[in-house]
């Protein structure tokens, strides 16, 4: 969608943030699902955030769940864009939109620097200090950040299964889109229900961390803020231990969220960011082959639905065609890791 920046400027004045006019704005790299801006106003640069057109109410909503999220952050040490501000009424620019501040930071989704390149230890601290980023998520109390009544958390873990099996349904005729295109969602859908952990502990969830969803220094590889907190909810902390395992890049797997990340030789292994947060972690990590699993299954259901869009001419054919073959990967991989230990 074009962004009328006067309006957001308008916007800005009237809501009491300063004055001037917005001086340049650039399109940033590395968001597949909303549209990202670098705004310059001010003498500083923000980052505006919004949804697509097409996506009507649920986009807005999910700006407005960001917006209290960032906010919520605010009061923790988990690394994240500070909000700046956030517009939740549609009729300013077409939809609901953020503002953060501008992290300096690379997103080895789009690309990473040389200084990184030629660094292995900058490698390996990126990765061990994405996990830190995550542990540090699993230090917070909704409550403590009012966040309480953030999604359903009573029941989350027994809705898991049938929640993406409802979802994956839901996609059938939609642009010719037919059941059993996913090969063995079912089978996995029946074992996460048949296996499901007998206890589980609350707190926060990102919803889609992985290595992409991260902004990192330049010079020292650590990360500097996690972004997209669309999908945030309470829930188990170790769906998102399950999302990182399960995307991480490794042996130039060109089906992970960051493949330029793959052939990174200082990169930890799946094997050493698990030992890590096991060492800062006090949580039970006996049932994460099922949030692993759960992970892969969920994660193949969300693609799919690019490839759905793209059935409906909302994505370009090319995008819905590696989104369905990267779907179809992760449902392998799930199959194994039941079949197997998963490492």
């Amino acid at each position: 969608m074009d962004v009328e920046l006067d309006r957001v400027g308008r916007w800005l004045r009237q809501a009491g943030l300063g004055a001037g006019p917005i001086e340049s704005a650039t399109v940033l790299g590395g968001g597949t699902q909303n549209l990202l801006l670098v705004l310059c106003w001010g003498g500083r640069d923000l980052v505006l955030r919004c949804p697509p057109r097409h996506s009507g109410q649920r986009g807005d909503e999910t700006m407005r769940r960001e917006a209290r999220v960032l906010t919520a952050l605010g009061r923790t040490d988990v690394p994240h864009a500070r909000l700046v501000a956030h517009c939740g009424d549609p009729a300013v620019i077409g939809a609901a939109f953020t503002l953060t501040e501008r992290v300096a930071g690379f997103n080895a989704g789009v690309e990473i620097p040389e200084t990184v390149l030629a660094d292995e230890t900058a490698q390996h601290r990126l990765g061990l200090t994405v996990v830190d980023a995550l542990l540090a998520l699993g230090r917070v109390t909704p409550r403590r950040v009012g966040l309480a009544d953030l999604g359903r958390p009573d029941g989350w873990l027994e809705r898991q299964p049938d929640r993406w099996r409802r979802q994956l349904a839901g996609y059938h005729g939609t642009g010719g889109y037919r059941d059993g295109s996913l090969p063995g969602a079912e089978e996995i859908a029946r074992w996460l229900a048949e296996h499901r952990p007998p206890t589980w502990r609350p707190g926060l969830v990102h919803g889609d961390f992985h290595l992409a969803n991260v902004l990192a220094d330049p010079s020292s590889g650590a990360v500097r803020a996690v972004i997209d907190w669309e999908l945030c909810t309470q829930g188990d902390p170790l769906l998102d231990l399950g999302h990182l395992l399960a995307t991480w890049p490794q042996d130039n797997d060109r089906r992970v969220r960051a493949p330029l990340a793959a052939a990174l030789p200082g990169l930890p292994s799946r094997r050493q960011l698990l030992d890590h947060y096991a060492r800062h972690s006090d949580r039970d990590l006996d049932d994460l082959r099922w949030f692993e699993v759960l992970a892969r299954y969920r994660l193949a259901v969300i693609v799919e639905g690019t490839h759905v869009r793209a059935l409906v001419g909302q994505a370009l054919p090319a995008i819905g065609r590696e989104a369905h073959a990267r779907a179809v990967g992760l449902l392998e991989r799930a199959m194994t890791d039941i079949e197997t230990n998963g490492w």
